[in-house]
């Protein structure tokens, strides 16, 4: 999934979320050629797109195996824990402060419900009805969903016929892969709607951060770290309410959370994060496309999820569309980094 953890309109969390966290970040601010050459990673940076696509891919499958020993919300804190450990373990080393404007700190805790606590839990409550290759796909509408809710709230981000065309295609294929023409082929109706309200939760943490974080003098690291901490508090708070407390910590399900938490919601920061500096934004999130093929591979390999003809044509119907709608606003960056390095 993409990650839905980076807490700045100047990059792209968790997809997955994040992808993520559970999936598609907004663009980030251009990065000049000469900026990129400079420290530029020993790992090869198709290797980490690759490694990042297969992390966020295989969070939906990470959080099927969670649910298995504990409850949806003690998942996702679990997720938030492990994750938020990690940056704060990177702050300490980098010697980098968490943010310390009290406006800002509020402004973190509205992203971390709609970025993290919320569309964590719903994903992992969805689960427990529908296969994590539905999840998956489900996921990949965050773009969709974005451009659907910027025709109100972003006045300076105006549609075009090419992306309302990619609106009602992405669309199309999400109810081609629910087999509305043959009573939805069986999916639960609860599961799926939590899975889209939860990519739905990410398009709106998104246009929320874009308006109230772009300009805070807090480094992206600072401010994902502090809103990883705050939704980390969020579900420390609900979870024990509304939930049965762990009285036992079975290997499997607790090492499936450790994966989602550690690697899908920390360390994928950290890569998508040097993949934005090095390459861009338009290439970093192109593994939007990638989650949802990872997800349905995971879930049939590992866990014998079956699939019928309509999931894979939808699925790629939904990401077609999806990419549409992404053309202005990345034709948009590309422009603007011309502009810069001119």
């Amino acid at each position: 999934m993409v990650m839905r953890t980076t807490a700045s309109s100047g990059s792209s969390s968790s997809t997955g979320s994040s992808a993520p966290s559970a999936v598609t970040a907004p663009p980030a601010s251009p990065v000049s050629p000469a900026a990129r050459q400079r420290g530029r990673p020993a790992v090869d940076w198709r290797i980490r797109f690759g490694a990042l696509a297969l992390i966020w891919g295989c969070s939906f499958l990470f959080i099927k195996l969670g649910t298995d020993g504990f409850s949806p919300l003690f998942v996702s804190f679990g997720r938030m824990f492990f994750g938020a450990a990690v940056l704060v373990a990177t702050l300490a080393v980098k010697r980098e402060r968490l943010p310390r404007a009290a406006r800002t700190w509020g402004h973190l805790a509205v992203a971390a419900f709609l970025l993290n606590a919320l569309p964590f839990t719903l994903f992992a409550y969805a689960e427990l009805r529908i296969p994590s290759t539905l999840a998956g796909i489900c996921n990949a509408t965050t773009p969709l969903w974005g451009m659907l809710l910027s025709l109100v709230a972003l006045s300076e981000d105006r549609p075009t016929r090419r992306r309302f065309a990619g609106l009602a295609i992405g669309f199309a294929g999400v109810l081609t892969v629910l087999g509305v023409w043959q009573g939805f082929s069986g999916q639960d109706a609860v599961g799926t709607v939590m899975a889209l309200v939860a990519a739905a939760s990410y398009a709106v943490g998104w246009i929320y951060v874009r308006r109230t974080l772009a300009d805070t003098g807090d480094s992206n690291l600072s401010k994902s770290g502090a809103q990883l901490l705050l939704g980390t508090a969020q579900l420390a708070v609900v979870a024990p309410v509304f939930a049965p407390v762990p009285t036992s910590f079975p290997a499997v399900p607790l090492l499936a959370v450790l994966a989602l938490g550690a690697l899908g919601t920390g360390l994928a920061f950290l890569v998508q994060y040097g993949l934005v500096a090095e390459v861009g934004p338009t290439t970093a999130t192109m593994i939007t496309y990638l989650v949802p093929v990872v997800a349905t591979i995971a879930g049939v390999a590992f866990l014998g999820e079956t699939l019928s003809w309509n999931t894979p044509v939808g699925a790629l119907i939904v990401l077609a569309g999806a990419a549409l709608t992404q053309g202005k606003s990345q034709s948009k960056a590309r422009s603007k980094s011309r502009n810069r390095d001119q």
